[in-house]
């Protein structure tokens, strides 16, 4: 394989397209598998939650969906050691396998009603294992696409990662909306919601597949030569201004971006009071749009910068969450409610863009893989991973506003590590690859 600086520049375009699109395939689909279980769990709630209230249930579905996240610091810890010993190559093909098992367990685990309390365990357990597999992907996946970006394309580049990311839940939404139009609510509350989960299997064994056949990045090979400790938190904890910047510019972006995306369709149904065929047909056309925005975003990255990106997301967010959330939830015209998703993702862009090459950017090769995914998952787990059962729980007790609030306050404590960190642009650690 040529190093980058070895080759000409039109020898190097191809090279890097056909790395970053085979991992961003298998991003895709462990992201598909992830979001799958926030897309059914409409339908397949009761089924292994047996009640009368539909909040309280998917408080119970939230709370599993929640409890996946705490495996994520530590897939985040096992996968990027092992990515930044290994090889990216060698943790993103373990992860999209270790995804498989767990969308094939969910897809085939039986109902309350035939194998009692051993169902909702069962389904945890699933939760489990793709938690731990997510936790390693972002981490392993976002340095894996940064190290192949060119100088210069780096935003642009890294912004798949939130492309497939997003383009996985829409698939999901996707096949939520043909099986809605094909089955009855009937069949999709009795088996219908299984169909994806056997889809998520196969499409990660093609996903398994791709990423065997991947070449690894110039910079671990680098990295590997060079006498430092590769992947360990000894190491890690060198770099502790780094770890600290992850964690706090991801709290309120990610917090934000499960808000309306994640929580969103629920959040349409429950309060807005859409059916829930309007409100999937929303989400996919909304998503589709959001998806599209990432590379501008990522390009716009390039030329000015992350931090003003970043600065954006977090006075937007902070001035605007309540107000959108609170007209959306009075909202009873499609067209302003459609109006109000979109500009609350276009504002939420400002994060979801860059945020992958920014950590990436903070750290070194022999560390980068555990730095960006293990203090990155604490975040998510603590704040993202909570964001729908603090949305539902704050509705529960009959104090929905709340969760705006919390929303707002989370984005603007973001928004001081943004006004106080250096652009990572002009101060990126990646550039040692080249």
């Amino acid at each position: 394989m040529q190093i980058a600086g070895k080759s000409s520049h039109a020898e190097q375009v191809p090279h890097r397209l056909r790395a970053i699109v085979s991992g961003s395939v298998g991003n895709l689909v462990e992201w598909y598998d992830w979001y799958a279980y926030a897309a059914f769990s409409l339908y397949f709630a009761p089924v292994f939650f047996p009640g009368k209230d539909p909040t309280a249930n998917l408080l119970n579905t939230a709370g599993i969906f929640a409890v996946g996240f705490l495996m994520r610091p530590i897939g985040g810890w096992l996968f990027g050691s092992l990515a930044d010993r290994k090889g990216r190559k060698w943790a993103m093909t373990l992860s999209v396998l270790l995804m498989s098992f767990g969308s094939l367990l969910i897809a085939v685990t039986p109902g309350y009603k035939s194998i009692g309390i051993a169902a909702p365990a069962l389904l945890l357990a699933a939760r489990l294992l793709q938690g731990l597999s997510v936790g390693g992907e972002y981490g392993t996946a976002a340095t894996y696409l940064s190290e192949m970006a060119g100088k210069g394309r780096r935003g642009y580049y890294s912004s798949f990662q939130y492309v497939t990311l997003i383009g996985g839940q829409l698939i999901a939404v996707g096949i939520q909306l043909l099986l809605q139009n094909i089955l009855t609510t009937t069949q999709m509350q009795e088996w219908g919601w299984r169909i994806p989960f056997f889809v998520g299997s196969a499409l990660s064994l093609i996903a398994f597949y791709l990423r065997s056949n991947m070449e690894e990045t110039p910079a671990f090979e680098n990295a590997k030569n060079e006498r430092t400790r590769q992947g360990s938190v000894k190491e890690l904890l060198k770099h502790p201004r780094a770890v600290a910047t992850v964690v706090g510019l991801t709290l309120g972006g990610t917090l934000a971006f499960y808000t309306y995306t994640t929580y969103m369709q629920k959040f349409l149904v429950n309060t807005v009071h859409l059916t829930k065929a309007q409100a999937t047909l929303l989400m996919f056309v909304a998503l589709l749009i959001y998806a599209a925005l990432q590379p501008l975003f990522g390009l716009l990255s390039d030329r000015i910068g992350r931090k003003p990106l970043l600065i954006g997301f977090g006075i937007a967010g902070t001035l605007c969450t309540v107000p959108i959330l609170t007209v959306l939830s009075h909202a009873n015209n499609q067209l302003v409610i459609f109006g109000l998703m979109m500009a609350a993702l276009l504002i939420v862009s400002g994060y979801t863009s860059i945020n992958a090459v920014v950590k990436a950017e903070l750290f070194p090769a022999n560390i980068r893989a555990l730095g960006v995914g293990f203090p990155y998952s604490v975040a998510v787990a603590l704040f993202g991973g909570t964001a729908e059962y603090f949305a539902l729980w704050f509705k529960n007790a009959g104090n929905e506003s709340g969760y705006y609030w919390y929303t707002s306050a989370c984005i603007f404590i973001s928004l001081l590590v943004y006004l106080f960190m250096k652009d990572t642009k002009t101060n990126s650690l990646l550039e040692k690859a080249d």
